[in-house]
């Protein structure tokens, strides 16, 4: 016979058998609840996951087809990927706003000056500086053009100037004629001085022609307005600064033009000694060697490496080291410019963090430091551009050069239209400017 504890262990057992079904139950119609709630709920949520959509570009016997959808979490985007970022944007897009391809009757762009080279990067490095020309391009019934301000007598003012020449490039990738056209050009850009006044006329007609024909050009993955205008000068380190602004580390592919923008240090300014005269660049170009030693080679390598590091981390005293230069300079220097490394020396010796021979020529270009807001309402004992522009112009008048100083500083934007008719603006959208 079982005993009275035998019939508690009994109850127990019983009770939890019955308590454990409560809660099974309980269970059940919680989730049955939830299924409900969801149904009504995907009514409202879309329940698609996210998509990448795979590019089958290099696969010729894909390029028919469609693009493949798959899950997100089978690729990783590093914040550095904007190229392809862009990418899967445009192609995950269901719909595409129309773009605003109305040709236009007359546009005005805006394009910054630029110093190339920076010395050791010959023909891949440059920045934007701050002294900006304007192109006004018109419809009309003949060809016109004329010119004020920097380099008007000297311009070329017929179809080989390279406004001109930018427009045509802009029409031809528009596929379009290029009707009859009125330019005017307000240079303020020294004209070839070393400054990038043929890089800026490149950019600111293909910027024109792309406005009046209402054509635009993809950007992301392909810079198509970089390749055009890279493909007319030949390099990028005065175009990519003219376009993008700031300071552009420019290189071929062997497919194309690409471009990256280093850091400008803040507090930066440029103290410029513009000779009178004019210095071509086929000139400049026609005193280098042929050849370069493995040594030299080696030292201009080593200096662009240095000259970049020093940006990145707004190292302005090793900028002197980073200018130096022997693929260029000294041919230059003892050919063409004997200034050029007594001003050099007098500059970083006045407190310029460095000095370098702008682009080919003649113009010397020193980087200075201290520049806090507006250099007119700061102490001029905390710069030091005043004391090199006097020292920059004292080795120029006990060389005999005739030239005048500028002072300014580097830009952070590229070309840009200020103008169009009809305007871009409309009731909904104002642009800045309103343009």
């Amino acid at each position: 016979m079982s005993g009275p504890s035998d019939n508690k262990l009994i109850f127990t057992a019983l009770g939890a058998a019955a308590a454990g079904a409560a809660l099974a139950i309980a269970a059940i119609k919680m989730s049955e609840k939830n299924d409900a709630n969801m149904k009504h709920v995907s009514h409202y949520r879309d329940p698609k996951p996210a998509y990448i959509y795979d590019d089958y570009r290099n696969e010729p016997n894909k390029r028919e087809e469609k693009s493949i959808a798959r899950s997100s979490s089978e690729a990783i985007l590093f914040p550095h990927s904007h190229e392809e970022k862009m990418r899967r944007r445009v192609a995950a897009r269901v719909a595409v706003e129309e773009d605003n391809r109305t040709p236009r009757n007359s546009v005005t762009v805006q394009v910054p000056a630029t110093s190339a080279n920076m010395g050791p990067g010959y023909d891949c490095i440059g920045m934007a500086v701050d002294l900006w020309s304007e192109v006004t391009v018109s419809r009309s019934d003949k060809f016109e053009f004329t010119v004020e301000g920097e380099g008007a007598d000297d311009m070329p003012k017929n179809d080989t100037n390279y406004i001109v020449v930018g427009v045509r490039a802009a029409y031809k990738a528009a596929n379009k004629q290029v009707p009859p056209l009125k330019y005017h050009c307000v240079s303020r850009i020294p004209f070839a001085r070393g400054l990038g006044s043929s890089s800026a006329a490149i950019v600111a007609g293909i910027i024109a022609g792309l406005v009046l024909a209402g054509h635009r050009l993809p950007c992301w993955g392909s810079e198509a307005l970089l390749q055009i205008a890279a493909n007319i000068e030949g390099h990028p380190d005065n175009v990519a600064p003219v376009i993008y602004g700031g300071i552009q580390i420019g290189i071929h592919t062997g497919t194309r033009w690409t471009t990256e923008r280093a850091p400008c240090p803040p507090g930066l300014q440029l103290v410029m000694f513009i000779p009178d005269f004019v210095g071509k660049t086929s000139d400049a170009r026609g005193v280098l060697a042929e050849t370069v030693t493995r040594q030299e080679a080696a030292f201009n390598i080593g200096r662009a490496a240095f000259l970049v590091h020093s940006l990145c981390l707004g190292n302005l005293d090793n900028l002197k080291y980073g200018v130096e230069d022997k693929m260029h300079q000294p041919s230059r220097g003892s050919k063409l410019y004997q200034y050029l490394y007594p001003m050099i020396e007098a500059a970083e010796s006045a407190g310029a963090s460095c000095a370098y021979l702008s682009g080919a020529g003649p113009t010397v270009m020193a980087l200075t430091s201290g520049a806090s807001g507006d250099i007119f309402t700061q102490r001029e004992k905390e710069r030091t551009d005043t004391a090199v522009a006097r020292a920059m112009m004292e080795v120029a008048d006990s060389f005999g050069v005739k030239g005048k100083l500028i002072v300014t500083n580097a830009v952070h934007e590229g070309a840009r239209v200020s103008k169009v008719d009809p305007p871009f603006s409309s009731d909904g959208i104002t642009y800045r400017d309103n343009i």
